[in-house]
């Protein structure tokens, strides 16, 4: 009996002592499309510490400004309406949030310390403020497949690719102001037109949309680090469009021949672009400043999300068809590691506690 005693302690002591891995302070996450699970990565060691688990068609992943929730967009080819929510510290899955009657969540910001994320299915952007729970602004741009987004660091301005309208809409927030007092020749008087005593009229909200026409199949954007261009790639004709956002006007198209272009993001510095192609397996590099190509580099069969790393002087590359991540050194241009996190990787983003 005491033998069974000791085996029973000797069990519990062991289970205690197999905790999970912490996340760290600054963890890389990465989706897995047909495992269905979010994987939260060491970069240090590049060791997956856990795999939290998401809907059945997880796309785009951002982090909480404080690092500790992780947001999903569960796309469903723009059928969907599921924001998955991670506890990243817990390392558990929370109640997800029914984005309806926004339909097909696909591209995810996070900005002001709400999710902004594109609705595919509904034409639209969407706002929700994770204090609340609920979705506290919508703005439709009528564009067919609003597909990702990018939100300015003060609020005033929402970019999105429209992929199949093949168009890049700009949103801007302008505060209209009331005008206040009687109108004119109005004495203020009951009957005379002029607005009640007591608090007026508020100022209010008025979004503008405008819509620069690029290629068909435009869909990874992003923009440079000083925030003067956006450059979007197309997976149709494999052209970059170069867009001035202060003119509002495209400048430029590269005729890059990235067929299949699937992301597109700037390095740190603002000095060169890296473009992913599903269709080739490349990763093409340009020099953001001449607009020339700086390099091919083979990574694998089919190349999708791109996510930068600033502190390790690195890319990583998911190569959804063959289920590994790239790792890519900036000084070199070369491949220098691969790492799994599942079948099809996709999404990545940064999570870093303050």
């Amino acid at each position: 009996m005491a033998g069974l005693l000791c085996g029973f302690l000797v069990g519990v002591a062991s289970c205690s002592s197999a905790q999970t891995t912490p996340t760290p302070r600054r963890a890389l996450l990465a989706l897995s499309k047909t495992d269905h699970t979010l994987a939260v990565i060491d970069p240090a060691n590049l060791k997956v510490v856990a795999r939290l688990p998401v809907g059945s068609d997880p796309h785009e992943v951002i982090a909480s400004s404080d690092g500790t929730k992780a947001y999903v967009t569960i796309y469903g080819g723009g059928s969907l309406h599921e924001l998955d929510i991670l506890d990243l510290v817990g390392q558990k899955a929370l109640p997800a949030y029914d984005t309806k009657p926004l339909m097909g969540p696909h591209g995810v910001d996070f900005a002001g310390g709400k999710v902004w994320f594109t609705a595919e299915g509904s034409k639209a952007v969407g706002r929700y403020d994770p204090v609340t729970g609920q979705t506290d602004w919508m703005m439709g741009t009528g564009q067919d497949r609003t597909h990702m987004i990018y939100v300015t660091p003060d609020l005033k301005r929402v970019y999105t690719t429209n992929v199949s309208s093949g168009t890049v809409s700009i949103l801007v927030d302008t505060m209209i102001q009331p005008r206040m007092g009687p109108p004119p020749g109005s004495s203020g008087a009951p009957g005379s037109g002029a607005p009640p005593s007591g608090p007026g009229p508020r100022a209010r909200e008025d979004w503008i949309q405008t819509v620069i026409p690029v290629s068909r199949g435009s869909e990874g954007f992003d923009v440079s680090p000083d925030g003067t261009e956006l450059w979007t790639a197309a997976s149709e004709d494999g052209t970059i469009a170069v867009i001035d956002l202060a003119a509002k006007q495209k400048v430029a198209t590269l005729d890059a021949n990235v067929q299949g272009a699937n992301r597109l993001k700037f390095t740190p510095n603002g000095r060169q672009v890296f473009i992913s192609s599903l269709g080739s397996g490349n990763l093409v590099i340009y020099d953001a400043k001449t607009r020339k190509e700086v390099k091919r580099v083979k990574i694998g069969h089919g190349a999708a999300g791109i996510l930068m790393d600033p502190v390790g002087s690195r890319a990583f590359v998911a190569c959804s068809a063959d289920n590994y991540i790239a790792i890519v050194d900036l000084k070199t241009l070369e491949v220098t590691g691969k790492l799994e996190v599942g079948g099809v990787p996709d999404g990545l983003a940064w999570a870093e506690r303050k």
